[in-house]
């Protein structure tokens, strides 16, 4: 397939993120932040209080997925799992069995399963990510799934899509990542993919814009037209 953006490159593989991507996402947990915040605007009216909580939380997500990571490495997953748990759902993230599918997910996947190969990348764990995807229906369309106990490194490093490339035996360059962070497009332009950004999640149209996003879309399902074969 080739892509129809600036960047006309021909795409074998288009790669998804989860949350905020394919499951909804509320982002409970950076609107709360942002209420918290909101005395600063005392100080100035330019203070944009809800950019401010995005940016904290995107901040303090990477460090707390390495922490998480290295407990599961050092076999110490059943002291985190619960603390695990109710730490989603105050970001208002779904749990296994409760996830939530953005609209027209699954027919964007029915419609790019017979054209191109398609792999998921998260930071969720492996069990949970592969709980995720079975419970939507989706197994049939994702041969590989990379978690954060995939690889040593996770987004914005470029590790992460790199391993998809390797497992699914296509050129990285030739990869699409779709993504709703800064942190999926950084890794997607630092792996030579191509990175879409969607706006179902928790940035903005101009961080998604600095991060360096090839393409912006309100939906992951808007990727079609922009694809031809």
């Amino acid at each position: 397939m080739t892509l129809y953006t600036t960047d006309r490159r021909a795409i074998d593989a288009v790669l998804f993120d989860l949350d905020g991507t394919l499951v909804e996402t509320s982002n409970r947990w950076a609107a709360d932040l942002a209420e918290r915040l909101a005395p600063l605007r005392r100080l100035s009216s330019r203070i944009d209080t809800e950019k401010l909580a995005r940016a904290l939380v995107m901040a303090i997500e990477m460090p707390a997925n390495y922490l998480v990571s290295s407990l599961e490495r050092l076999g110490l997953t059943g002291v985190i799992s619960g603390i695990a748990d109710r730490v989603r759902r105050s970001k208002g993230l779904a749990i296994r069995g409760q996830a939530e599918l953005i609209v027209g997910s699954e027919a964007l996947l029915e419609a790019l399963a017979p054209q191109v190969r398609l792999a998921v990348v998260t930071t969720r764990a492996r069990a949970e990510a592969h709980a995720f995807v079975q419970s939507a229906g989706f197994a049939r369309f994702f041969p590989v799934i990379i978690t954060r106990q995939d690889v040593w490194r996770m987004k914005p490093h470029p590790a992460p899509v790199l391993a998809a490339a390797e497992q699914l035996d296509v050129d990285p360059e030739r990869c699409l990542l779709v993504g709703d962070t800064v942190m999926d497009v950084r890794a997607a332009k630092r792996a030579g993919a191509v990175a879409v950004g969607v706006l179902t999640g928790i940035a903005n149209r101009q961080e998604l814009e600095r991060a360096g996003a090839d393409l912006i879309l309100e939906r992951a399902d808007e990727l079609l037209p922009h694809l031809s074969p």
